[in-house]
């Protein structure tokens, strides 16, 4: 089966004004579908920008990055965009709801995007409300709700596509520790189902819920692991044979 991604010798340099700097040098590896991968590291080490370019939102500068078994160079403008939004769904630390705007209308937003739409907005807005447990607050401003729930309404539009690949930067940063592990067992539960996620975080308690960990250091990979003894987002542990 191919993977998902494959990374080969990937780079990616930033120039301004005649000063180069290197954010990736030389990564190397894979994800296969249903794979659940953090990238760690700390703040200021690439992980970001290795999410960006994975996530189709930035370019590699050197390399490869092959998605699905296809260069992403060889991808169009519109191909990048519609694969983006179909086939990729983004979470991220800030939440980056609109808003005084609905709960519904936040979900609902990647499907506005859509050249076909099917007539099922209202389905597809509501079955993801409820795989995240907000479809009680659907008619909520955004601005109205907690932080917890905040992330909880941008994890359902990132999941209203169906895509196959979900993107969590930093998803436990604004949150306390109880809405952290809701959001944590919401995305194992997306995982456990058949969901591709890569989390990015620079916390070891928070990539120790997936079952993989890429550490990244000023830019290269320097260890991928798998997780040995791997958390549960209830507060248990779980070995991994």
């Amino acid at each position: 089966m191919t993977p998902l991604i494959q990374v080969q010798n990937m780079s990616k340099t930033y120039a301004s004004e005649g000063v180069e700097t290197k954010a990736l040098s030389r990564a190397d590896f894979q994800v296969e579908k249903g794979e659940f991968l953090s990238i760690m590291g700390p703040s200021g080490s690439g992980k970001s920008t290795l999410m960006q370019i994975l996530g189709f939102l930035d370019h590699p500068t050197g390399g490869q990055y092959l998605f699905e078994g296809r260069d992403i160079a060889d991808f169009s403008a519109d191909e990048l965009a519609s694969t983006r939004n179909k086939k990729i769904g983004f979470v991220f630390q800030s939440f980056n709801l609109l808003p005084r705007t609905s709960v519904f209308e936040n979900v609902e937003l990647p499907l506005l995007y859509d050249q076909q739409p099917d007539g099922k907005n209202y389905d597809k807005v509501m079955a993801a409300l409820r795989s995240v447990g907000m479809e009680h607050r659907e008619k909520y401003l955004s601005n109205q709700l907690s932080g917890g729930e905040k992330q909880r309404v941008a994890i359902a539009r990132a999941l209203v596509n169906d895509p196959e690949l979900i993107f969590a930067d930093e998803p436990t940063g604004n949150l306390d520790s109880h809405s952290g592990l809701t959001v944590m067992k919401i995305l194992q539960g997306l995982n456990n189902s058949g969901h591709t996620v890569i989390l990015v975080t620079h916390e070891t308690y928070t990539a120790e819920h997936a079952k993989r960990i890429i550490y990244i250091k000023d830019g290269q990979i320097v260890a991928d692991d798998p997780v040995k003894n791997r958390r549960i987002a209830e507060g248990e542990t779980e070995l991994l044979k």
